[in-house]
């Protein structure tokens, strides 16, 4: 429970167990794999797609020695497998954007003969040029950030799950081009349904058995007929993928009384590569407004250039959006959101409740402009 009160998750020998070998069989894993760890040891996913998957499989695992030699490490290591979350995947980029200007490298992979060259280079530089399977998880990552690995030859299969299920509800793979957007289908063996109320629920042998010592927050998360109740509102296209619309718990209502879902346009938002980090808010607001964190390369910018890039973003997603949903401002915060500073969760999910509270006088102020800073 990283961003409310702390729930004991008891997951079984034999659910573990389960989702380990699930996962090894879905991946097609072998033991001649190698994946680098550094995410916490008792998150959900390290705990299986790392951790349980190499003691199931044989394979080999290093650890990476601090988050100053991540990138070093990384290269020495040189992972067939490597499962991310959307925030470094974002990092990776703006560092290869930081070395070649996106309208040259967009040039440069234009051109048939050069483009497998450059995305050779790229891969081996980021030391991902021996991964036969990329993951992304734990967060939603923007389909334009899909994309542009994609260019690079870095397919990154999105997947989802929680400490209820050993991590293990959907996944993308194969990667497949024209599914970027959603998470994936389900396991062999999970069943998943979509209630009434646009919630994914799902059922099978990775489900928990119970909260520790929390009987009535048991109850409350299983449906009558024995569903776990995820928490996630989504859809399920004709071909059984699973595309994410937002958390119930987070959809906040406008003062016109109209909800709004913060996770879908803070994706379409984190299309523009000056963006780090995005918290979409509005409860009682007229109409929404989007708290954002720059990359610290657009420091090298001026404010106009910033504020040009930022203003036709928020035009261009704004016609993508109902008129309820539509963004009154773009607020330039001065703070980067970190683990440290108790606004990113370990595995960097932003903290929404203690960000809207930081910034609550920042977000009720009335704004001038449609793009404003902090201090402005």
């Amino acid at each position: 429970g990283s961003t409310g009160n702390p729930k004991g998750v008891v997951n079984t020998f034999g659910s573990y167990g389960w989702s380990c070998q699930a996962l090894a069989q879905a991946l097609k894993v072998g033991n001649k794999e190698r994946m680098l760890s550094y995410l916490p040891l008792a998150h959900i996913t390290e705990r299986v797609y790392v951790e349980g998957a190499s003691l199931y499989n044989g394979f080999s695992v290093a650890f990476v020695e601090s988050l100053d030699t991540f990138a070093e490490n990384l290269k020495a290591v040189s992972p067939t497998l490597f499962i991310s979350v959307p925030r470094l995947w974002t990092r990776f980029q703006m560092g290869v954007l930081a070395k070649i200007p996106p309208k040259k490298l967009n040039r440069l992979l234009s051109i048939p003969i050069l483009k497998g060259i450059v995305a050779k280079k790229i891969r081996q530089q980021l030391g991902l040029d021996s991964a036969r399977l990329f993951g992304s998880g734990s967060a939603p990552i923007s389909p334009a950030t899909l994309h542009w690995y994609e260019r690079i030859g870095i397919n990154i299969s999105e997947g989802w799950g929680m400490s209820e299920n050993n991590g293990l509800g959907t996944l993308s793979y194969p990667f497949r081009r024209d599914k970027i957007g959603c998470i994936g289908h389900p396991y062999d063996g999970v069943d998943l349904r979509i209630a009434e109320d646009g919630e994914i629920q799902l059922k099978g042998p990775c489900v928990m058995k119970e909260y520790y010592l929390e009987p009535e927050k048991t109850a409350e998360a299983f449906t009558a007929d024995g569903y776990l109740r995820t928490g996630d509102k989504g859809t399920v296209d004709s071909d059984g993928y699973v595309r994410i619309t937002g958390r119930l718990k987070e959809i906040f209502k406008t003062a016109k009384g109209k909800y709004v879902a913060p996770v879908p346009i803070e994706s379409l938002l984190m299309e523009n590569s000056l963006i780090e980090q995005i918290c979409v808010t509005g409860s009682n607001l007229k109409q929404p407004i989007a708290l954002v964190v720059l990359t610290p390369e657009a420091q090298a910018h001026n404010k106009d250039h910033l504020r040009d890039s930022l203003q036709h973003t928020l035009e261009h997603i704004n016609k993508k959006l109902e008129s309820h949903a539509r963004l009154d401002a773009m607020v330039v915060v001065d703070d980067s959101w970190s683990v440290e500073n108790g606004l990113l969760t370990p595995t960097l999910k932003i903290k929404r409740h203690l960000i809207e509270s930081k910034y609550h006088d920042l977000i009720q102020r009335e704004h001038a402009q449609s793009v404003v800073w902090q201090q402005a």
